[in-house]
């Protein structure tokens, strides 16, 4: 398409000699072009870094990006609620009920781990019903399986047991399958932490890390907040980010199905940051209440990020094209 195109419109009034070249849409629509085309070698620049294991390099590609027109808009460019003290009065107020969303109990993988051993009964009873097995021959069955079942607990530390439930409940349950990874990136993202990489199974974490004892998650650009750490001091800009992203998940399933099932370890991790660096419960609680709010209100206002950027994170796209895809879907008044 050529930069400027003929407007026809009046042709049937107008001789020749009056018709004038007018500026056209294509101008403006082949700029886009060239800045999404820009923008897109420049994420496909941070993946190949990524790939390398050059982080730093793949955030100063991102940093240099940050903030300018056709770049990373939205990076770092989260809109929080004032830090202070909010009471659990003002968190139902903007419908937020923190037992339903801190307290998470995963039924969906204690309902199929219920299901299997009811079938593992059943299929008991079938097998001595059908092959006619003595009493003696059920015990030293039920001595061989409970063997496998130790030796598996103490050898790959529930690994085994922990990945045949997961990939169940994700070929099942699509409930599960739409867990909450897509919440964790778009809020890393959102605060300014690049994310790195992902997996939203045990058996995407397998292939991709080669460790039974590995789960879904996400993993982050974080060497920065490692050496705030080992450094002994946490800026509060630093503890705010991360602990929204670490609330993120749970926050995504609690606005999604009312409550939250996954994301227990996340909470885990916040609450022994948080004693590790000296917080009392009062100011514990007030950090966890504000990254509550704060996380939430991020969410809702970015729905239909967090949901496009979910379906590219099913579809397996890379870290750079999972950017772009939160860039594409948000609105510079949005922002």
């Amino acid at each position: 398409m050529g930069s400027l195109m003929l407007h026809y419109a009046g042709l049937s009034y107008l001789p020749p000699s009056q018709l004038r070249f007018l500026p056209s849409f294509g101008v403006i629509c082949s700029s886009a072009e060239q800045v999404s085309l820009s923008r897109r070698k420049a994420l496909e620049k941070v993946d190949e870094e990524l790939a390398k294991g050059d982080e730093k390099a793949a955030l100063s590609l991102v940093k240099e990006l940050q903030g300018k027109p056709g770049g990373l808009r939205c990076f770092g460019a989260a809109r929080q609620v004032p830090q202070r003290l909010y009471t659990l009065d003002e968190l139902k107020l903007n419908g937020i009920e923190t037992t339903s969303l801190l307290s998470p109990v995963d039924a969906t993988l204690g309902a199929i781990e219920r299901n299997l051993q009811l079938a593992a009964v059943l299929g008991g009873v079938s097998a001595w019903n059908v092959f006619g097995l003595t009493p003696q021959q059920i015990f030293f069955l039920s001595l061989g399986l409970l063997f496998l079942w130790t030796f598996e607990s103490v050898s790959f530390n529930g690994g085994v047991s922990s990945l045949i439930l997961d990939t169940i409940g994700h070929t099942f349950s699509q409930k599960y399958h739409n867990r909450h990874e897509a919440g964790h990136f778009l809020i890393a993202y959102l605060v300014g932490i690049l994310p790195r990489g992902y997996t939203l199974s045990s058996l995407e974490a397998l292939k991709k890390e080669g460790s039974l004892n590995l789960q879904a998650g996400t993993a982050f650009v974080d060497f920065e907040f490692l050496e705030e750490v080992n450094g002994g001091k946490v800026s509060a800009t630093t503890l705010n980010r991360f602990s929204c992203i670490a609330l993120a998940g749970v926050a995504t399933e609690y606005l999604l199905f009312g409550c939250a099932e996954g994301g227990l370890a996340d909470i885990n991790k916040l609450d022994m940051l948080l004693k590790g660096l000296g917080f009392t419960q009062k100011k514990a609680d007030s950090q966890v209440r504000w990254s509550v709010l704060s996380t939430i209100l991020l969410l809702r206002r970015h729905e239909t990020a967090r949901a496009r950027l979910a379906e590219a994170m099913t579809a397996g796209e890379s870290v750079g094209s999972c950017i772009e895809t939160i860039e594409d879907a948000i609105g510079n008044d949005d922002i």
